[in-house]
C-alpha cells in the first residue's frame, strides 16, 4: 500500500500483529456489514512506533445507520484483559461515515475506547462536551498516513478539518500539554517538535523524527529535544526528568510559531 505522498507505509511491527488481525476479526463480527473500514493512526501509521512505550492508535469507521447497541458489544469484544493488549494500550474511535467524511473539528465519535496494561480504562459513548482537539488531529494524521487494517482506502473514508479548524486544534493542544496534566515530560517536548514541523511544512511526521529536525535547527532547544528524544527510547516508568522550566519555555516557543501560522493562514 502507498501513502498519499506516494511512500510506501510504514510495515506494521511483529509484535502487535496478531493483536491487529484479532482486533480487526472482533470488529467484523460486531459490525458485519456496517464496517467501512480500520485504520492504524498515531505511530503506527508514521513509523514510530516504540514497543514498550507506545499506545495502539485505531480509527474505525461505520455506516451511519449500523446500530447504536455495536458500539456497546465492540468495547466488550476488544477490552483488555479479554483480548490482551501488547502495547502500553489501546486507544480506539469509532465515527459514522457521514461524520468521519466530513472535515468538522469536533470530537464527534460514536466510542472513545482506552483500555490495556497501563491507560487508564475509558468507554466513552458520547462526544458532547468532549474537547475535539486531539480527534481532529488524528483524523488528519489517518488522512495523510493511515495505514488500511480493513475496508475502503483511508483517504476515501477520513476527511482532515480545514486548516483554520486544524491549527486551532494544534494550539489547544500545546496549550494541553502545556498544563503538563498527565503527560510524560518527553512526549510534551515531542509533541512540540512535531507541531513546529506542520506549521512550516504542512506535513505530519514522526515525533522522532520532528525532535531531530527541530535539534537541527533550533540551537537555543538543542539539549532539551535530545534530552526529550533519549528518554523517549526507554520505557514509561523509566522516563528521563526533564527541566520544568525548559519544558515550559520551549512550549511557550511552540505556542508562538502555532499563533504565527494562524495569523499567515488567516491573512
Amino acid at each position: 500500500m502507498m501513502g498519499p505522498d506516494r511512500t510506501p507505509a510504514p510495515v506494521l511491527p511483529r509484535e502487535v500483529r496478531p493483536y491487529l488481525r484479532e482486533l480487526v476479526r472482533r470488529t467484523r463480527a460486531v459490525y458485519g456489514s456496517d464496517l467501512v473500514g480500520v485504520f492504524a493512526v498515531g505511530s503506527l501509521a508514521l513509523g514510530d512506533y516504540r514497543h514498550g512505550r507506545s499506545d495502539i492508535d485505531i480509527t474505525v469507521v461505520v455506516d451511519a445507520a449500523a446500530p447504536t447497541a455495536a458500539r456497546h458489544e465492540l468495547a466488550a469484544a476488544v477490552r483488555h484483559p479479554g483480548l490482551r493488549c501488547p502495547a502500553t494500550g489501546l486507544e480506539l474511535v469509532v465515527y459514522d461515515a457521514d461524520f468521519a467524511g466530513s472535515p468538522s473539528p469536533a470530537a464527534g465519535y460514536l466510542l472513545n475506547l482506552n483500555t490495556g496494561p497501563l491507560l487508564p480504562p475509558v468507554a466513552d459513548f458520547e462526544s458532547a462536551g468532549s474537547p475535539g482537539f486531539w480527534y481532529a488531529i488524528d483524523r488528519a494524521i489517518g488522512h495523510q498516513s493511515g495505514v488500511s487494517l480493513f475496508g475502503r482506502p483511508v483517504r476515501e473514508v477520513l476527511a482532515p478539518p480545514a486548516l483554520p479548524d486544524l491549527l486551532g486544534a494544534v494550539s489547544d493542544s500545546v496549550r494541553e500539554h502545556a498544563s503538563g496534566a498527565g503527560h510524560l515530560a518527553d512526549n510534551r517536548v515531542l509533541n512540540g517538535c512535531r507541531t513546529v514541523v506542520f506549521c512550516r511544512t504542512g506535513r505530519w511526521t514522526a515525533k522522532s523524527e520532528a525532535g531531530r529536525l527541530i535539534a537541527a535547527a533550533e540551537a537555543e532547544f538543542r539539549g532539551l529535544v535530545e534530552a526529550a528524544l533519549r528518554s523517549v527510547d526507554r520505557p514509561r516508568a523509566q522516563a528521563l526528568a526533564l527541566p520544568a522550566d525548559g519544558v515550559g519555555a520551549f512550549l511557550s516557543w511552540v505556542r508562538g510559531v502555532v499563533a504565527g501560522t494562524l495569523r499567515d493562514s488567516a491573512g
